[in-house]
């Protein structure tokens, strides 16, 4: 892992960002993942600090998305462990349970709109009510009063959507796996500021994008990933 000190902070954030603590977020140990005969993740160990964007590079197969997989609880390890708050995934908690996710293409119910989408997903927990969800409808760029259905959305107004639904019940934690595919230049930079705004106000992120113009605006670390191994 590379550590990146940040020269200009996010316009907007709060003053005492340079205080963000440095306990770590997450704690990855000796992790490995396999399919078969496959590696995915050959003994991998990480930590993330709290309060800090980090960077998440690599091809095609590298294991980013594997390792996310893995954080989310999504996939069993075959060896090691990994702690999210200093809960191991798989043994004192399924999953992380104040994270936002976005791997992969985000999957919505396409005969309904944005707001009927995310209403049915904040009804699972029951934390926010509808104020909230029409307020990151806009904060992502989208219309909450919108009649159009998501299946009609095109991939770009989807990742909006997906970061919505990320981001709307303001957890800790966010892990993003790709969330520009998609973007116009205007949606990129507006994803950008909202993820800068979030990491001063203390979220950690996780961010794998194969824009290298995104890692080195916005992220504080740095890790490479090959073949499922960290360089």
């Amino acid at each position: 892992m590379r550590d990146k000190r940040k020269t200009e902070e996010c316009k907007g954030s709060p003053a005492g960002n340079q205080e963000r603590s440095e306990k770590n977020k997450i704690e990855i140990r000796h992790v490995t993942k396999t399919f078969g005969e496959y590696r995915a993740l050959d003994d991998v160990s990480l930590s993330f600090g709290s309060g800090k964007i980090h960077g998440i590079v690599g091809r095609n197969g590298s294991g980013k998305t594997v390792l996310f997989k893995c954080i989310c609880g999504f996939l069993k390890m075959e060896r090691g462990e990994i702690l999210v708050d200093g809960k191991s995934v798989g043994k004192d908690i399924e999953s992380p349970p104040d994270a936002g996710v976005i791997i992969e293409m985000p999957g919505f119910l396409p005969n309904y709109n944005a707001f009927q989408n995310l209403s049915f997903l904040a009804g699972i927990k029951n934390v926010i009510g509808k104020e909230e969800i029409r307020r990151v409808i806009r904060l992502v760029g989208l219309d909450p009063s919108g009649k159009k259905h998501v299946g009609k959305y095109s991939m770009g107004m989807r990742q909006r959507l997906g970061l919505a639904q990320a981001i709307m019940e303001n957890p800790s934690l966010l892990i993003l796996d790709e969330p520009m595919n998609g973007l116009d230049n205007q949606g990129v930079e507006d994803i950008r500021n909202i993820l800068l705004k979030l990491r001063g106000l203390g979220k950690t992120i996780l961010l794998a994008s194969h824009n290298r113009e995104d890692i080195e605006i916005l992220c504080d670390t740095v890790t490479e990933m090959d073949r499922g191994r960290v360089l």
